[in-house]
Order: structure tokens, then C-alpha cells, then sequence
């Protein structure tokens, strides 16, 4: 869970209000981000366009290894000889596994 010091956390009603000099000290990187509060709750956060665009560019790097991951496992499953498997009640057996009662 991300931490906030106290100058980081504003109600919606003052953010509102001092919306103009808080994303000034955010762009300026006085402040990292703003967490916006409604009833005692955190429900956004204010970040730089810089550290969105890392963000967004971090989770494209982690698709495409989620994605190059999932290829070669394809890849070297397509590349196992079939003699190499398991059936799924050889599998049940040998694990004590009742396929029955799944």
C-alpha cells in the first residue's frame, strides 16, 4: 500500500479549491502525488505526466513479457512429443486424486 505524508492528502473540497497551485507543485515535483480524499476515503491520486507516461510505458513493458512468456510456453509445449505427456487420470492416480468427486 502507497504511503501519503499529510501534505499529499486533500478533501475533494479543498482540492477543488486549491486545484490550480497543487498540480503547479506536482508538475514542479515539489510533490510527488496527491491523494484526493471523499469521506475519509482515498479515491484518486494526482500524479505528473511524466510519471503517467513511465507508468504506461512500465505496463506495456510487462504485457509484452506477459505476452513473450506465454509464446514460448506454447512454442515448447507445440515442440513435446505427445509420449512425453501425462493423461489427466494417470495424473489423478498418481496423486491419489479422485476425478469423481471434482
Amino acid at each position: 500500500m502507497v504511503k501519503y505524508a499529510q501534505n499529499e492528502l486533500f478533501s475533494i473540497t479543498d482540492f477543488t479549491k486549491q486545484i490550480g497551485s497543487v498540480v503547479a507543485s506536482i508538475k514542479g515535483h515539489s510533490l510527488e502525488k496527491i491523494g484526493i480524499l471523499k469521506n475519509n476515503r482515498l479515491e484518486a491520486v494526482v500524479i505528473s505526466t511524466d510519471e503517467y507516461e513511465k507508468l504506461k510505458e512500465l505496463e506495456e513493458q510487462i504485457e509484452l513479457a506477459e505476452q513473450t512468456q506465454i509464446y514460448n510456453l506454447v512454442k515448447n509445449r507445440k515442440e513435446t512429443p505427445l509420449s512425453e505427456y501425462i493423461s489427466m487420470e494417470d495424473m489423478a492416480k498418481k496423486f491419489d486424486i479422485d476425478i469423481e468427486n471434482i
